[in-house]
């Protein structure tokens, strides 16, 4: 199954006060491993970045200001994302700040069916437990010596390894197909000898000449005492 693990870094915490995307990573997996299909933007807030925010991400104002803004990016992204499910942390905040952007372009908001939350996931799987991104990397044994501040891509590939575990890890694909050989092993019907066996596809000339190779052996073959129980 194809889908996009995807994250967004923003000004703040609410696109009702005015706050804005400012970066948008997505990687697109298939049976929980990345395709190489990456998206990956810088996106211009056509306003201040509030220090609290620039501190969690390290994207200044000056720098965003030599990137599209979301209007210029939008057909890219949606193009990227096709019709596919979609897979965040804490999805309900991402969502809220994509929807928010497809309101001011007068383009429709994302289809809740399709959005996947893995916070939600790593609340039932482990109950009481810390359940950030950071922690379920930790959790997982997932490497976050690259994560010095947020970013989208960045944290859109930790998401991916961390939604293949709470999945069941990569190997699941092959674990399925175990249980499925198992069940099949206990099918004793499907797996019982022929009735009567196959039809012999040796000619008379190939069958005269393993004779006459066999004939030239200085020992008689081992296989030849099979033969002899055999026909006791």
């Amino acid at each position: 199954m194809r889908a996009i693990v995807f994250d967004t870094e923003t000004t703040g915490l609410d696109p009702a006060q005015g706050h804005r995307i400012v970066e948008i990573g997505a990687i697109e997996i298939s049976n929980l491993i990345a395709t190489g299909r990456v998206f990956h933007v810088y996106v211009d807030p056509e306003r201040d970045m509030p220090e609290e925010a620039f501190r969690v991400h390290g994207l200044s104002r000056e720098f965003l200001a030599d990137h599209r803004n979301f209007a210029g990016v939008v057909d890219d992204f949606l193009t990227f994302i096709e019709d596919l499910p979609l897979i965040a942390h804490n999805a309900e905040f991402d969502v809220r700040f994509l929807n928010a952007e497809f309101a001011k372009l007068d383009r429709p908001p994302l289809d809740p069916s399709r959005i996947v939350d893995t916070l939600a996931m790593a609340r039932r799987l482990h109950p009481g437990s810390p359940s950030s991104l950071d922690a379920l990397c930790q959790r997982y044994g997932i490497d976050l010596s690259r994560r010095d501040k947020h970013g989208a891509l960045l944290d859109a590939g930790l998401l991916a390894d961390v939604y293949a575990e709470l999945m069941g890890g990569r190997q699941a694909a092959l674990s399925l197909q175990t249980v499925a050989v198992n069940r099949l092993a206990g099918q004793s019907d499907l797996l019982t000898a022929r009735p009567s066996p196959l039809a012999t596809r040796l000619s008379d000339a190939e069958r005269a000449a393993h004779q006459e190779f066999v004939a030239g052996m200085s020992k008689a073959p081992l296989w030849d005492r099979y033969g002899a129980a055999d026909k006791s």
